[in-house]
């Protein structure tokens, strides 16, 4: 016990291996929904569903795994949402691309974003961020979960005049998710230790009497994985045309992945002067996970924002991450029994952070619009074009068009100018998928 307790620092974050376990099954809780929607998105793509059930558990523990043993940070990763249907609907129903050859693709992505990180490019890409810049990702990534959150509890719903709309209150799904908000911000106010979890609980032995949730057995055996392990076609995904699938999936990938990394690690307290000082430790666990999930059959692999709540429950070291490895791992023998927690349970815990990491936007400087216009641009357009990439992409372009305009262009840090001009490269020649 005291040698865990030496390796991962508890005494050093201040916390200790019960709340950093509680914090991994708050934050497996709020992502487990992945090893259930990756599957039916990339069936769509006619990926054998079982197969991708299988693969989505292997890679969502082993990318967790490294990122809790190696890089020891409270952040879980899986396959990531949007990228997986940009894989499903774009690249394979909309180019014409068989699967196996969109996971090449993924392939060939996951080796560039390797190099990079290998040769510390990303790093300096990180470090390079604007002060501004990196609060709006925090800010930004907080109003995305808001808007996942509301979403999955039915509170907000879409509308064809208006885009979203205020859903049905009288639902009881909406009723349940309303409860669990209400609790978890007493629970967390009074200081009670486990609130997240206890709200998600609740809700969902509530959802068995008032929602029509039912309880479908507890074990059973995992498929096969065999239709889709080593199934890649790099080759086909080297075929003309295919540029630009392969840079919007590391162009996503390194910022999405990047985005969420600093958003979640800024919500922990563990920045010192704006840097995560085992920064490279924690891209090497998505970057290498990328390259399994491509090789096992699966979507690219990213650092899930929903490692947030886990935060929030008091997760500070990689304990979190390992016991969130576990869980997915566990999953393969126990998935009717992580299914029965539905969406509407875990929404409130979400909806709850994205309220505290709003509280960040007060530290911009509110008096200069060159560096606030940018950070709300960055904030807003990740839950309003469903992408933390976008956001950032908007961020940068503006950051570097506004300080040009204003005779401030010595201020800007080299690495800004290039990202700026990779995104506007991004957007008006290969298009915004």
């Amino acid at each position: 016990m005291n040698s865990v307790k030496q390796y991962f620092g508890f005494d050093e974050a201040g916390t200790n291996l019960r709340t950093e376990v509680l914090a991994g099954l708050t934050t497996f809780l709020t992502m487990a929904y992945i090893v259930f929607v990756n599957p039916s998105i990339l069936g769509d793509a006619g990926m054998p569903k079982d197969a991708v059930f299988v693969a989505t558990c292997l890679v969502a523990a082993l990318a967790s795994l490294i990122m809790g043993l190696y890089a020891n940070y409270p952040i879980a990763c899986a396959p990531g949402m949007g990228l997986n249907a940009y894989f499903a609907y774009t690249v394979v129903k909309g180019m014409g691309f068989t699967w196996q050859a969109a996971l090449g693709a993924v392939f060939i992505s996951g080796c560039l974003f390797l190099i990079v990180t290998l040769f510390r490019v990303r790093e300096v890409i990180v470090n390079g961020i604007p002060h501004s810049i990196r609060i709006a990702i925090t800010g930004g990534i907080g109003l995305f979960l808001a808007i996942i959150s509301l979403k999955s509890a039915g509170v907000v719903v879409g509308n064809p005049a208006t885009l979203v709309t205020l859903g049905n209150l009288h639902d009881p799904h909406v009723v349940l998710a309303i409860i669990g908000f209400f609790t978890i911000v007493t629970l967390d106010f009074l200081r009670v230790r486990g609130a997240i979890l206890i709200g998600i609980v609740g809700v969902t032995v509530l959802s068995f009497f008032f929602g029509g949730n039912q309880f479908h057995g507890v074990v059973s055996a995992p498929p096969s994985i065999d239709t889709t392990l080593f199934h890649l076609d790099i080759r086909g995904a080297l075929s003309a045309g295919v540029l630009n699938v392969i840079l919007v999936f590391f162009l996503v990938e390194l910022f999405d992945a990047t985005g969420t990394l600093m958003g979640v690690a800024n919500r922990a307290g563990l920045l010192v002067e704006g840097k995560m000082h085992r920064l490279n430790k924690a891209l090497l666990a998505d970057s290498t996970a990328i390259l399994a999930g491509s090789l096992l059959g699966t979507s690219s692999t990213t650092a899930y924002i929903e490692s947030a709540s886990g935060v929030q429950a008091g997760g500070r070291t990689g304990m979190t991450a390992i016991t969130v490895a576990v869980l997915f791992l566990a999953c393969l023998f126990f998935a009717p029994l992580a299914g029965v927690v539905p969406a509407y349970a875990t929404a409130p815990a979400l909806l709850y952070v994205s309220c505290l990491m709003l509280r960040e936007m007060a530290e911009l400087p509110w008096d200069d619009a060159t560096e606030v216009v940018p950070a709300a641009l960055t904030a807003l357009l990740m839950p309003f074009t469903y992408s933390i990439a976008n956001g950032v992409a908007f961020g940068f372009i503006s950051y570097a068009g506004l300080k040009l305009l204003t005779g401030q262009a010595r201020k800007v840090k080299l690495v800004v100018w290039v990202i700026a001009a990779v995104f506007l490269f991004r957007f008006f020649y290969l298009g915004a998928e």
